[in-house]
């Protein structure tokens, strides 16, 4: 993972990146030349943002940075990399790795060779060096993941063994492992730290765990095959993927349960990844063969825009300021840019193959 190619493609606005994820900014102004003239600073400011992008063929990590949305390097990773998170602090990723092979829809598992369990864990890249510095032992097959509040534990669904695995990230002990149905796939954990919520997508139920007991508290019913949640920055509402009921519910956290079902109509539209937008006022859904990204009202809960962006639209971000979208479109191989003023495509970005989870990180 040390290359030195890979240290040749991570650029110095990257690095600049991690040092203010940090918390370095009043240090690094300091260290700053006075005298540049004002087109060479310009010139030099890194970008506002960066976008991590896992591809699940391809074993590696597309990053592009925000505004010239440049890819600006590749990071090796390992076998299937889906789901990735970013820690509170800003200083590393999480990317659930499996060496369960690909299964789709319709595949005769009993052609598949057996799963490489060497290969299942949690990789922590460090966002400083651009580097992955190693892996932490998550239970079989990881498919998506949340952190913690204070980026002590992970909470990782487990395909292939219907649980969610609570970990330990400096010890790698796994704390427990809770039942939470079959094929369990988004995990997402709320604004506050205090529950994390876990789709079963052959039960279309979500599982709700107290991160304080580490136990699962409650669970409520939603439509077939349940993909992703979401919260609003306030926590007050979550909101849930049903991709093939063609329906996106929307919670009341207070109570863990669904007060709402939002239908999206169009030919193969399967919501997919879900995001909630910085002020809280769209939720952003990406329908998979569908092609497009839904935008919801989050007051009225009406779709109310809509933008064909690449084939099979899965994972999905949204910038710090509430700006542009980026979707992974797997079987295109790129990434859609999207202005959200507009709901208009203003960028494609080649990835690797089949990219599948977003993470972006910002100032």
């Amino acid at each position: 993972m040390n290359s030195a190619a890979t240290r040749r493609r991570w650029d110095g606005g990257t690095w600049l990146l991690a040092v203010l994820a940090a918390g370095a900014l009043a240090a690094c102004v300091e260290e700053m030349p006075s005298a540049d003239p004002p087109d060479e600073a310009a010139s030099a400011a890194p970008a506002p943002y960066h976008v991590y992008v896992t591809n699940e063929y391809s074993g590696d990590m597309t990053v592009i940075a925000g505004g010239t949305n440049e890819v600006v390097a590749t990071i090796p990773l390992g076998k299937r990399p889906r789901g990735i998170k970013v820690a509170p602090d800003g200083s590393r990723l999480f990317v659930a790795l499996s060496g369960s092979p690909p299964s789709p829809p319709g595949t005769d598992e009993s052609t598949l060779p057996p799963p490489d369990r060497s290969a299942d864990g949690i990789g922590m890249v460090d966002l400083a060096s651009g580097e992955m510095i190693g892996m932490v032992r998550a239970g079989t097959d990881p498919e998506q993941l949340a952190v913690s509040a204070d980026g002590t534990r992970l909470y990782v669904a487990n395909e292939d063994a219907g649980e969610a695995s609570v970990v330990d990230i400096a010890t790698g002990e796994v704390l427990a492992a809770l039942p939470v149905g079959e094929e369990p796939e988004g995990v997402r954990i709320s604004p506050d730290g205090s529950v994390v919520y876990v789709t079963s997508e052959n039960e279309n139920r979500v599982s709700v765990i107290d991160t304080a007991a580490n136990e699962v508290v409650a669970g409520f019913e939603v439509g077939a095959r349940p993909r992703a949640s979401a919260f609003t920055p306030d926590g007050s509402r979550a909101y849930v993927t049903a991709e093939n009921g063609g329906t996106v519910h929307v919670v009341d956290t207070a109570v863990h349960e669904v007060l709402h079902t939002i239908e999206l109509s169009g030919e193969l539209v399967r919501p997919m990844g879900v995001v909630v937008a910085p002020d809280g006022t769209r939720v952003y859904v990406t329908t998979g063969r569908g092609r497009n990204v839904v935008a919801i009202d989050a007051a009225t809960h009406e779709p109310v825009a809509s933008v064909e962006v690449g084939d099979r639209p899965w994972g999905i971000g949204v910038t710090p300021d509430g700006r542009y979208l980026y979707t992974a479109n797997g079987p295109s191989h790129d990434i859609s840019v999207v202005d959200t003023a507009s709901m208009t495509v203003v960028a494609t970005v080649p990835a690797g193959e089949r990219p599948w989870g977003i993470a972006i990180v910002g100032e």
